[in-house]
């Protein structure tokens, strides 16, 4: 089993920043991809950021020159630094790895944290 354990989330007044953690744990598994979805209620869940194990980076739009993802290849970890943020990113965030073993490929989710910004 792969597990994906989240932090970092929280209440923060608009304008402030937020870090979330996510920590994928398990055995016998290669990381192909990590990323960072959002969803509010009655709306699908949507991409936030991603980033491979090559480094390569997409952001949505909203996220762009503000958001930061980064990861820790040692550590299974992905990080996402949240600046300027803004009422409208208030959502609950999801943490998300494509994953490898033997041959083949599966994504795991986290449980989700809560970002609230207040206006």
């Amino acid at each position: 089993q792969v597990q994906l354990v989240e932090s970092g989330g929280g209440l923060v007044e608009a304008g402030g920043s937020l870090r979330l953690s996510c920590a994928a744990s398990g055995s016998s598994f290669s990381i192909n991809v990590m990323g960072w979805y959002r969803q509010t209620p009655g709306n699908q869940r949507e991409l936030v950021a991603r980033i491979t194990s090559g480094g390569s980076v997409n952001y949505a739009d909203s996220a762009k020159g503000r958001f930061t993802i980064s990861r820790d290849g040692a550590k299974n970890t992905v990080y996402l630094q949240m600046n300027s943020l803004k009422p409208e990113d208030t959502a609950e965030y999801y943490c998300n790895a494509g994953l490898m073993r033997n041959s083949w490929y599966f994504e795991v989710w986290g449980q989700g944290t809560l970002v609230t910004v207040s206006s």
